[in-house]
């Protein structure tokens, strides 16, 4: 089956907790590679989400889906096919190819999972950096900050959230990436957070950060929904896929925070005038 340039799962439908770590050693302050850069899975163009490490390693997350070879409404992980561990992943501000080494579709589907909600929601996935490329990564998310710890307890209803969208159906306007929304809650089991941002996640934004108000990583866009909230889109919860990746192959992977989150930026009234 021909891989798509763009994809953004569609949904018909729509704890753990970690400790974050410090930048390591030999990261940059300010580097090409960051969270929000976009990452191209044989054609399949996605935004990176956040930035992790292990004892040896170091890596930046994308969503599973991003290397998914089926149709875009292929949104259950536990049946979903995807390229195998291994596969090569560009990397914007690399000067090399990253590889694939975890993904929680597959991950999912050796493991017999039969927790639905996991199944529908579970949309994470781990690509190492090269080890020449590992000077250039920076932890901090464009323009937001943070992230700042790892959001274990979810958000409610009304709640801010924001995100770095890095579509390049933008065509390249800078302002259009950050992005402010609301939370509608916390559904399946605390696998995903429905929001609304403006603008709305678009195809090529799969796998985008999310923080809360408070600067914690949140999630990972994973779907866009069109039922029973159109055009709101759905955050995979960070702390559950993490912990299903250290449970089923990436053991040891821990989230790098970045610098202080700085959220009092006005990014509705400056897109909005």
């Amino acid at each position: 089956m021909s891989r798509r340039p763009v994809l953004l799962a569609v949904a018909a439908a729509a704890s753990i907790g970690f400790s974050s770590v410090l930048a390591a050693p030999g990261l940059a302050a300010d580097g090409a590679i960051h969270p929000g850069v976009m990452t191209y899975t044989e054609g399949a163009q996605c935004t990176a989400n956040f930035v992790f490490r292990d004892a040896v390693s170091t890596y930046i997350g994308q969503a599973a889906h991003c290397s998914g070879t089926g149709q875009a409404t292929d949104t259950n992980g536990c049946l979903a096919e995807s390229l195998p561990l291994g596969t090569q992943v560009e990397i914007d501000g690399a000067s090399r190819p990253g590889t694939l080494v975890y993904n929680s579709w597959l991950a999912m589907g050796e493991a017999d999972e039969t927790d639905q909600d996991a199944c529908a929601y579970n949309d994470f996935a781990l690509v190492r950096i090269d080890p020449a490329d590992v000077s250039r990564v920076s932890p901090t998310i464009p323009v937001l900050g943070g992230p700042n710890g790892i959001d274990t307890d979810g958000v409610a209803e009304g709640e801010s959230v924001y995100s770095y969208g890095n579509s390049s159906l933008r065509a390249g306007i800078s302002q259009l990436s950050p992005k402010e929304g609301i939370s509608l809650g916390t559904t399946g089991n605390g696998w995903t957070h429905p929001v609304y941002t403006v603008t709305p996640g678009i195809p090529g934004d799969s796998g985008s950060p999310f923080v809360n108000a408070d600067g914690q990583a949140l999630g990972v866009l994973s779907t866009l929904s069109i039922a029973p909230t159109p055009l709101s889109n759905n955050v995979s919860d960070l702390a559950k896929m993490l912990a299903y990746a250290n449970a089923h192959g990436a053991p040891g992977v821990r989230l790098l925070d970045g610098s202080t989150p700085d959220l009092s930026i006005p990014i509705l009234r400056g897109l909005l005038g």
